[in-house]
């Protein structure tokens, strides 16, 4: 099946469509927020449309925090900020160290890279310390 191109598309006729999946995101992410219990460990898949773990493997808890964190940087919606940057400090450090897997990228670009970026773009609020971290992180 060949793609179809559409040419009458414009930028501008995808924005509804755009913000709706910021919306859905939001809900998404605010959703985890609340449901999930870390002591649980990382969610990984969904069984049935719920998210459950694997404890063999973290690697989406970059995904998690990194979602808010793109979040905040779509919408300007300091929630998303907060949730990401607060998630990271607290739960991402034992990645920066994991030794044996390959999820370096996905755990530490997602979250320590995004505010770094985000800091350095003048969208976050800049505290040296905080890039400190962020860069010794990766």
């Amino acid at each position: 099946m060949a793609i179809a191109i559409n040419s009458s598309l414009t930028p501008r006729k995808l924005v509804p469509k755009i913000n709706r999946l910021f919306e859905l995101s939001a809900e998404r992410i605010l959703g985890l927020e609340k449901s999930w219990k870390p002591r649980r460990g990382t969610p990984v898949f969904t069984v049935r449309g719920r998210y459950t773990t694997r404890g063999w493997t973290e690697w989406t808890q970059g995904f998690q925090y990194g979602s808010a964190i793109l979040q905040f940087d779509a919408t300007a919606d300091e929630r998303f900020l907060e949730i990401g940057r607060r998630q990271t400090v607290e739960r991402m450090a034992p990645h920066v160290s994991a030794i044996g897997v390959h999820d370096h990228g996905f755990n530490n670009l997602s979250t320590y890279g995004n505010l770094l970026r985000l800091m350095r773009e003048g969208k976050a609020r800049f505290h040296e310390q905080e890039e400190h971290v962020y860069e010794l992180a990766l």
